[in-house]
C-alpha cells in the first residue's frame, strides 16, 4: 500500500531534510564551507546523470516528436505561465523570494522517477515517459534560467540571483561539464555504473539532500520562519494547489484536444504535471547563494509533496479505467 500511495521514497527523506535543517540549520559561519561542499555535490550530481543517461535513448526519443513535443510545450510553456499567474495574483501576500518561488516552481523539469512510477501503475506509456524525463531535464540545464529572467522581470532585482556572465560560467562548470564528462566516460564506466545502479542512486539523492539541507537550513539561520508565517504558508499550498489542476487537467485536455490514445494522454499528464526537485534543488543552489535560495525553493518542495498525494489516487483510479476498457473490448 505504501509503495502505491508513494512510489517515490525519496520525498520522505526530504521531508525530513527540511525538519531538520529547519531545527539544526548550518551555522552562519560554517556557510562558506557549506555552499563549496554543495558545489561539489552538485558536480558529482551532473556527472551521474552523464554516465547514467544512454545516447542511444536520446536518439530514440526523437522518433516519436509529436508526443515528446508536446510534452515539452506543456513542462516549458503552459506551466510557467500558469506559475507567472499565479505569482502575479499571490504576489500581495507573500514576500519577494516565495514569488520568485513560485515562478520557480512552474519552469521546472518532470521528475525523473515519480513521473514513470505513476504512469506505470496507471498503465500508460512508460517509455515515452522516460525519455520525456531524460530529455526535459537535460534541456532544463539551459532552458530554465533563461525562463526565469524572462518570466521574473524586475522581481529578481535585489533578491541576490547570480545571472550575470558569472552565473553563465557556474552552469558550465557545476552542470554542463560534469554532464559532459559523464557522457564522456560512458565507453569506460558506462558498464560498471550499470551494474551499481542502486548505490549510485542513493549517492544521486544523497547529494540532491545535500543541497535542499544547505539552502534551506541557510534560509531558515537568516530568519525564514520569522518572515514566512502561517498565513503566508497556507496561500502557498493554496497557490500549489491550484497550479497541479492546471496541471493535470490541462495536461489531459491537451492530450485529448490532440488525438492521443489513454497511454499516451497518461504518460503526457504524469510528465507534464510533475516537478522536479532533483533539477530545482541544485538549480536554486547555483541561482540564489545564501538565504534566499531556501525561500525560492520552499513552493516548489511544496508543489512536490502535493502532486505525489494527488498522484496516487490518480493513477489507481486510471489503471481501473484502464482494465475495465479492455474488458469491455474482449
Amino acid at each position: 500500500m505504501l509503495q502505491r500511495l508513494i512510489p517515490d521514497r525519496f520525498i520522505l527523506v526530504l521531508s525530513a531534510t527540511i525538519i531538520f535543517a529547519s531545527f539544526a540549520p548550518l551555522p552562519a559561519k560554517w556557510n562558506d564551507m557549506g555552499q563549496m561542499v554543495a558545489g561539489i555535490a552538485i558536480f558529482f550530481l551532473f556527472f551521474l546523470h552523464g554516465l547514467r543517461l544512454s545516447r542511444a535513448d536520446v536518439v530514440r526519443a526523437a522518433s516519436d516528436w509529436r508526443l515528446q513535443g508536446l510534452i515539452a510545450l506543456f513542462v516549458f510553456g503552459i506551466m510557467p505561465l500558469s506559475g507567472l499567474a499565479a505569482s502575479i495574483m499571490a504576489g500581495p501576500y507573500l514576500p519577494a523570494g516565495l514569488v520568485i518561488g513560485i515562478i520557480f516552481a512552474g519552469i521546472l523539469p518532470t521528475t525523473v522517477q515519480s513521473a514513470i512510477s505513476y504512469c506505470s501503475i496507471a498503465g500508460g506509456n512508460i517509455a515515452a515517459s522516460v525519455i520525456a524525463s531524460a530529455l526535459l531535464n537535460l534541456s532544463a540545464i539551459i532552458v530554465t534560467p533563461l525562463l526565469l529572467i524572462l518570466l521574473s522581470g524586475s522581481a529578481l532585482e535585489g533578491s541576490g540571483a547570480e545571472l550575470g556572465p558569472e552565473f553563465a560560467i557556474k552552469i558550465f562548470s557545476i552542470l554542463l561539464l560534469p554532464f559532459s564528462l559523464g557522457q564522456m566516460m560512458q565507453r569506460w564506466l558506462g558498464e560498471w555504473a550499470s551494474r551499481r545502479s542502486k548505490m549510485l542512486g542513493i549517492m544521486d539523492k544523497a547529494a540532491i539532500a545535500m543541497a535542499v539541507y544547505i539552502a534551506f537550513g541557510s534560509a531558515v539561520a537568516g530568519g525564514l520562519w520569522q518572515v514566512v508565517d502561517a498565513s503566508a504558508l497556507l496561500i502557498i499550498i493554496m497557490v500549489a494547489m491550484a497550479m497541479l489542476i492546471v496541471a493535470f487537467g490541462g495536461s489531459w485536455l491537451v492530450g485529448t484536444l490532440a488525438g492521443l490514445g489513454l497511454q499516451d494522454r497518461i504518460a503526457l499528464m504524469f510528465s507534464g504535471s510533475h516537478k522536479s526537485i532533483a533539477t530545482g534543488a541544485p538549480m536554486a543552489a547555483l541561482l540564489f547563494p545564501g538565504p534566499e535560495g531556501g525561500m525560492v525553493i520552499l513552493p516548489a518542495l511544496v508543489y512536490h509533496l502535493l502532486q505525489l498525494i494527488i498522484s496516487a489516487p490518480l493513477a489507481n483510479r486510471l489503471n481501473q479505467h484502464g482494465e475495465t476498457t479492455r474488458k469491455m473490448a474482449l
